[in-house]
Parts: C-alpha cells; structure tokens; sequence
C-alpha cells in the first residue's frame, strides 16, 4: 500500500484520491466539495470513456484514466472514492481492497449483510479504510438535533419518522428517468433511524410497491422497533415529490427538521419544535457536509485513526437493509 505522505499546499499532508466513475453526485456535490477540502487531492479520475474523464479533470483536477482497472494501478492514488451505480459496489470495492486502496464508497454499500462482511474482513485483513459514504451524518445539525433530544428538549423519544423521496428526471428528448435507485434512496432515512434509535433495529414490517414503466421498485417503506420500545416508520420513493426530512416524536413534544439529507451547503437549517401547546423555530448554522466527510475520511488514514467504527456501521447498516429487503419479499403480512 502506498503511505499517503504528499504535501499539500499548507505543507500538510495529503490523501491522495482516484475516483472511479463520472457519476452526478461525483460531479455535482462530492468533487467540488474535495476541491475544498485540504486534506486530499485528486490525482486521477476514471471513466469507461477517456473523453467524460478529461472533462472531469479538466474541472476538477487530476490524470485521466481509461477503465476503472487502470486507476487501481496507479501509485498516485492512495485511495479511491467509488461513486458507481449500487450493483457495482462490491465488486469494485473488493479489487480497490485488494490493490491496496482505501475506499470511500456511496451508499449504500450492499443490501446483503454477506457482501459487507467480504469486503469488511478483507479491508481488516489489509489494515485499509472501508467507509460508506453517508455524508448528511457529518452535518452539523444533526449533532444538534441529538443534543436537543438528549437534554429532553421532547421528553422520552416514542417515534422517529422519515421520508425521502426523489421526483423522476426528464432526460434531453423529454423522456423521464429515474434520478436513483430506490435502495439508494431508502438508505438515508435508514441511517437517520441508527442514529436516533441505535444500530440494533428490529424490522416489523416492510414492503416495497409493485414496478412501473419507469422501472422496479419505485417506492417503499419500513416499520422498525428499538429495544427500548421506540419505534421508526420510514417511507421513499424514486417517483415522487421531493420530500427529505425527519420527525421525533417525545412524551413531552415533538421535533421536526426538512432539507434533512440533501442539504446545500448555504442551506440554513430550521427546526421546527412543538411542546406545550407552543411552536417555535431554531435556526441553525449552515454547513458542507460532503467537504467534511472527505476530511473525516482523509483524517482517519494520515492520523492512522481506528477503524472499526466505520467498518461496525458499515456492517450494521447492510444488516438493516438486508432484514428490510428480506421482509419485503416475503408475501403477505409479516
């Protein structure tokens, strides 16, 4: 494995990063916020067209590469931020692993409990960084929410609700598309549900709706329970309104927070909170959680930080999902 030992324009050290893939999140959020980012550089970005990969480091900064295999070979890249489509996740994270790379990977990682624990014991095996990327959990205002709730803000936590929906996307001809996959989507209000309720949630319903001419699987939903009697009801969809927030829902009130996964970076955030008969608004600051995941990450490698916390939720989110995708198939009710 290559030590990530280059310096950076503030004389630190760097993490340098290959990305592999051209997606729209790479393009839109995640490449402009590592941009931003001191920890890491850029040092190549593949595509399976040459072309679409110098259009990107003509932006962004770095080699271009021909074919995702290409870039794993390179000793400029330390590690590898993996942006495909959620089927190629695994394959492509296990030969990142096994070329040497650290792997920063969208979400969410698997839907098969048995994959995240390949790739986790093989990451284990090499002392290399797997981490999935949630970054709206690296958002400030979510830390505050948690605050909030644990100074009683609501009383007792009873529910935590989320929704996350992505309306389709019309391409050039006028033809709609959709803009993610409905796993992709569902991840999020998922991970929001750990982390209010804690990383052993126990699936009591789930169903996934019937496919359209758009594509299978365009929307979802999940009822889970903590073992302190809280309990999550969760709904997404790819062929909807845009909605993206979370509720918690106390003994003694109720607090509501909207923009609550994809959030700009100028985005000021509101939350709306209900008790005693009274409603008032905390405005909060705004933040760049995808620039600061890019520097949890990158710390983690140059600090030789622990890993295993990113690996333990890694795995505890693809055993979530995987108990939901199970629970969905099985017919009638559960």
């Amino acid at each position: 494995m290559n030590g990530p030992e280059r310096t950076g324009g503030a004389g630190g050290p760097v993490l340098r990063i290959g990305v592999l893939g051209c997606a729209d999140i790479a393009e839109r959020r995640m490449l402009p916020s590592m941009a931003r980012q001191p920890l890491v550089e850029v040092t190549a970005i593949a595509s399976r067209s040459l072309a679409k990969a110098r259009a990107f480091t003509g932006r962004f900064g770095g080699t271009p590469v021909a074919g995702y295999a290409g870039l794993l070979e390179r000793d400029d890249v330390d590690a590898v931020y993996l942006p495909l489509p959620p089927e190629l996740h695994v394959e492509w994270t296990l030969r990142a692993l096994q070329a040497g790379k650290h792997v920063l990977c969208e979400k969410p990682f698997a839907v098969r409990l048995a994959d995240a624990d390949k790739a986790v014991s093989l990451a284990r095996e090499r002392g290399l960084l797997l981490m999935e990327s949630f970054m709206f959990l690296h958002h400030s205002q979510h830390a505050r929410v948690q605050q909030l709730i644990g100074d009683g803000l609501i009383g007792e936590l009873r529910l935590f609700g989320s929704e996350f929906g992505i309306p389709l996307r019309r391409d050039a001809d006028g033809t709609l598309r959709r803009a993610s996959t409905l796993p992709e989507v569902a991840a999020y209000p998922l991970r929001a549900a750990q982390l209010f309720l804690g990383p052993h949630l126990r699936v009591a319903g789930a169903h996934v709706s019937p496919a359209t001419a758009h594509g299978p699987a365009p929307a979802g939903g999940a009822l889970l329970t903590a073992a302190g009697g809280a309990t999550a009801q969760l709904a997404y969809g790819v062929e909807h309104a845009y909605r993206s927030g979370y509720d918690l829902w106390g003994s003694q009130g109720r607090l509501r927070l909207e923009r609550a996964f994809s959030t700009p970076d100028e985005h000021v955030p509101v939350l709306h909170v209900e008790r005693g008969g009274a409603v008032r608004e905390i405005r909060l600051a705004p933040d760049a959680h995808f620039t600061n995941i890019a520097g949890v990450f990158a710390r983690a490698v140059l600090d030789r930080e622990d890993f295993t916390p990113h690996t333990e939720a890694l795995l505890a989110h693809a055993r979530l999902t995987d108990a939901v995708e199970q629970a969905a198939a099985r017919p009638g009710p559960v």
